[in-house]
């Protein structure tokens, strides 16, 4: 099968390579949409993620797609699993299945060990043995044991492979609102208009927040207009940050979400926060950053601070929930097509600076 294999720093090949064989309590997947993302770009011009992946290995982690063999090789041979219901709003409860070829289903990019201090204290996403998934962009994947029972997810008939890819970058955010405890009628900010700072605004209306997003390109600032930001700031290449979001808004932010990822975005938010407020410093920073903050104003104005990191089992269900009831689409965040044999080609422009938002990836040329 034809599949991308990460060699190291801005080095992507299409090999075609042997399909693995399955291993007890494991499925293959046929994937049906594959979706670039921010990480895959930090990995690529990086060269490696030293939790997620160490080349030469498979590259990708959002997918969607039918699966196609289980574990014991025979087509249609049901696979005894166990997961929670994603529609049922039952998240701590799981029910017996049955995995079987030709289910339609989305997986996560990790699944927790369910064992270690973290997962009994039900912070899964700080598991000491999250396993990681990579592979999105080939023809299929085997999806491991621990996935297949933490955090593979059967889809609705009418779910289009595409909404389903985006379950786990949205996975992440809905641990982002909830660790925010985002709430209505509040006054939110977002910065960065990016994939992520974009599901934040469309959830932060659902919830029936007040979004403003302050960020860069006419074309992502329209995007979150059109999920629901009732105001968006041009802050421009370089631009300064507080002054332009003080300038254009009068508004004092009960909630401020940091989706860029930059020291400088890290000090700013902290500086546009009201008394009393939260702000989640959701964009992980370069190894090695530092920030700096007036520990004054932190103290005197009662500010809660937090980072959230990655996606709990709950969250991905949680994830497919907004997915499967609209409040997600890919139509407002996939705004580019790729063949596989062309990844290496796209990935060296999202470094020079491509500015879609997602792409979509055919795997099946």
């Amino acid at each position: 099968m034809k599949t991308a294999i990460l060699h190291g720093k801005e080095h992507i090949q299409i090999e075609d390579i042997t399909p693995p064989p399955l291993k007890p309590g494991e499925v293959r997947v046929r994937i049906e949409a594959a979706l670039t993302c921010g990480t895959d770009l930090k990995v690529f011009k990086r060269g490696y993620h030293a939790r997620m992946i160490v080349p030469p290995a498979v590259f990708g982690h959002e997918l969607a797609g039918v699966i196609s063999e289980v574990a014991d090789g025979r087509a249609g041979s049901p696979l005894p699993a166990a997961r929670t219901d994603a529609m049922s709003g039952a998240h701590g409860v799981t029910r017996p299945t049955e995995w079987q070829t030709g289910d339609r289903v989305a997986v996560a990019n990790s699944a927790p060990c369910g064992k270690c201090f973290y997962c009994r204290g039900d912070q899964e996403n700080l598991c000491e043995d999250l396993l990681f998934l990579n592979g999105a962009y080939a023809e299929s994947i085997v999806i491991p044991a621990q996935l297949v029972q933490k955090n593979l997810l059967r889809l609705k008939p009418g779910t289009d492979f595409r909404d389903a890819a985006l379950v786990e970058p949205l996975g992440c955010v809905v641990q982002g609102v909830e660790d925010t405890k985002l709430r209505a009628g509040q006054n939110v900010l977002v910065v960065g208009a990016g994939p992520i700072g974009l599901m934040f605004v469309a959830l932060a209306k659902n919830l029936g927040g007040h979004v403003t997003v302050a960020g860069r390109r006419a074309a992502r600032l329209e995007a979150a207009q059109r999920l629901g930001a009732g105001q968006v700031i041009d802050i421009g290449e370089g631009g300064e940050l507080v002054a332009n979001v003080r300038e254009a808004t009068r508004t004092h932010f009960d909630a401020v979400i940091e989706a860029v990822g930059r020291p400088e975005t890290w000090e700013a938010a902290v500086q546009l926060v009201r008394k009393g407020g939260t702000v989640n410093f959701f964009g992980g920073c370069p190894a090695g950053a530092q920030v700096s903050f007036d520990t004054e104003l932190i103290h005197y104005s009662n500010l809660t601070l937090l980072a959230s990191f990655h996606h709990t089992p709950r969250a991905v269900r949680r994830a497919l929930e907004f997915i499967e009831a609209g409040v997600i689409r890919a139509r407002d965040f996939v705004d580019g097509e790729c063949p596989l044999s062309r990844l290496p080609e796209l990935f060296k422009t999202m470094a020079a600076g491509n500015h879609a938002i997602k792409t979509l990836i055919r795997v099946h040329e």
